[in-house]
């Protein structure tokens, strides 16, 4: 809603199941508001027989709704913007591209990351460096999550994805946009609380671990009472992007509205690599695993 505000539009019209949403007042007061799909696609389909289409739908909903959410935006004769994942299943891919050609309208991802001011420096400082050049990378991130994850949506695997799915897919788009096409993937573990494993890319060799589990976070996070850790090292350097966030939604939307946004081509690397990644059975601690690792029981 931030995003649609500072990019000096206008939220027409809201749909939630979960009607405790008053957080629309300090945004939009005068959207018209249903908690009913159906209901909702009545109000949309009258604007646009009067001649008050909308322009785009905003989709922030459940990852196992974005298909179907964004096939409804297209033929409601609406661009469409959707939060990652884009999808769960890179075959859905291919049949949304059917109904874009079909509608004649286009679908957007939020792939913030590739417009943070660190992550642009790193991709030209690899695209500069020797072609041969392979960097050794380390991404771990935690982000503390309470009992009430595991009851909702996120916590079931056919909803969400899973955890590389669900917190991780924006990191994995990053790494495949600064590095070049994924070539192999090992997962060393994969459980409801935690994932890690390598990757293999045309320009780096990285390991990760993405946890939700407060018990796994380094003793310096602790010692700060910090409940989220996030870090990547490329050789010795440390990405410094803890800053620069703020934005980014607002920067999306913006390029979006500009005719720079990214489509569907972009986010199927990253949709792919999450996908792979549910399907590997874990292998536990061989190879070239996360350090953090040995955290694990």
């Amino acid at each position: 809603m931030a995003a649609i505000r500072d990019t000096n539009n206008e939220l027409v019209a809201a749909l939630d199941p979960n009607d405790s949403v008053g957080i629309i007042d300090s945004h939009f007061p005068d959207a018209d508001f249903f908690t009913e799909f159906e209901r909702f696609d009545r109000h949309i389909d009258k604007l646009r027989r009067r001649g008050e289409p909308v322009d785009y739908v905003s989709i922030c909903s459940p990852n196992y709704l974005h298909d179907a959410h964004m096939r409804f935006g297209l033929r409601a004769g609406a661009d469409v913007i959707c939060e990652k994942p884009l999808v769960l299943n890179p075959w859905n891919i291919d049949g949304l591209k059917e109904i874009e050609q079909e509608t004649g309208r286009n679908i957007y991802n939020i792939l913030q990351l590739r417009l943070h001011p660190s992550v642009k420096a790193l991709r030209d400082k690899v695209q500069a460096a020797p072609a041969d050049k392979v960097f050794d990378v380390d991404l771990t991130y935690l982000t503390s999550r309470g009992h009430w994850y595991g009851v909702s949506w996120k916590g079931a695997t056919e909803k969400s994805g899973g955890i590389a799915t669900n917190i991780g897919v924006h990191f994995y788009d990053m790494l495949s946009w600064v590095f070049g096409d994924l070539k192999s993937s090992i997962v060393h573990f994969h459980r409801e609380d935690v994932a890690a494993g390598y990757l293999e890319y045309e320009r780096a060799r990285v390991r990760w671990f993405l946890s939700i589990n407060a018990n796994y976070l380094p003793e310096q996070a602790v010692a700060a009472g910090k409940r989220t850790y996030r870090s990547i090292m490329i050789e010795d350097d440390e990405l410094e992007f803890s800053d620069g966030f703020t934005d980014l939604h607002t920067a999306s939307y913006q390029a979006i509205l500009d005719g720079q946004g990214f489509g569907l081509d972009e986010a199927r690397q990253s949709i792919e690599t999450v996908y792979r990644i549910r399907q590997e059975d874990p292998v536990g601690k061989r190879g070239e695993y996360h350090p953090f690792c040995d955290r694990l029981d």
